[in-house]
């Protein structure tokens, strides 16, 4: 997406002044790379009037629970957790192709509660410019329910957030970009515990290994369809013995690498336009 030519510095100055004007906000916290930015950034402006709501649930990596509750520890930020339920809705375990609006549609009804509960006036979320092009059926519910998009608001691109975080000293600036694990999912196929515990072993496999960007898809229930970054492919051949080990005693039974290489978003391939247009934000 072509980003405009406002300088990062003032869009992260209208950031600060947007956030300023909400007086108090519960910042939905996944210690991704933009809801650590947009956290740091609403803790400097409101201080204690600033608080951050992480969800729990199998659909979200341990690591990435730890790594939450780590930062908000070091910075002295009110840190609440929430357990989401989604894989007792249904619709959402049959993975439809509106699965995402599902999921963030029960999460941040939780979190309006968990504001109400605290007296803050305003939810925020970290989605960015960049997602307004992909097919993110979740930003209808954030619509709907009133949630802010202060990032979006300021037109803030991922590039200029890690470039914004580098200069903030955010440990986050340079870490891979993370989606729930339930996207790792073909469309219409069961997700259960079962398998999210598969998709998230074979993945901090990988990150362990050294890897950075990646995603491993599931298909069928029992076969893996591993995403890098096309310059790693070769690196992932060549520990194919014990990452074919790993995965199958993660439960997998055939492991595959996609030779297009990691991509966001590859499972919504086969969404036809009108789908999309339907269930899209």
């Amino acid at each position: 997406m072509i980003q405009n030519s406002t300088p990062a510095e003032e869009k992260l100055s209208a950031l600060k002044d947007y956030l300023k004007s909400l007086g108090s906000v519960a910042v939905a916290f996944s210690s991704g790379v933009d809801s650590t930015f947009l956290l740091k950034v609403a803790h400097e402006v409101l201080g204690d009037k600033a608080i951050a709501v992480t969800a729990s649930s199998c659909s979200f990596p341990k690591r990435e629970r730890d790594q939450a509750e780590a930062f908000c520890k070091k910075e002295g930020i009110t840190h609440i957790q929430v357990v989401s339920e989604e894989l007792e809705i249904p619709e959402f375990r049959h993975n439809p192709v509106n699965r995402c609006y599902l999921c963030k549609k029960e999460l941040f009804e939780k979190i309006l509660k968990i504001a109400e509960e605290n007296n803050i006036n305003a939810v925020c979320e970290g989605s960015n410019m960049d997602d307004n092009g992909d097919y993110r059926p979740g930003l209808k519910a954030i619509e709907e329910l009133g949630i802010k998009s202060p990032l979006r608001k300021c037109n803030l691109y991922k590039s200029e957030i890690r470039q914004l975080s580098k200069e903030m000293q955010l440990p986050t600036w340079n870490k891979q970009s993370f989606a729930c694990l339930a996207s790792r999912f073909v469309y219409g196929e069961e997700i259960n515990e079962k398998k999210l515990k598969m998709v998230e072993e074979a993945e901090q496999f990988l990150l362990d290994k050294g890897f950075n960007q990646l995603r491993v898809r599931i298909h069928g229930g029992n076969l893996a369809r591993i995403e890098v970054e096309p310059g790693q492919l070769e690196a992932v051949l060549k520990i194919k013995d014990d990452l074919v080990q790993a995965l199958k005693n993660a439960g997998f039974l055939y492991v595959t690498l996609d030779l297009q290489g990691y991509r966001t978003g590859s499972m919504n391939d086969i969404l036809n336009k009108e789908q999309k247009e339907k269930y899209g934000n």
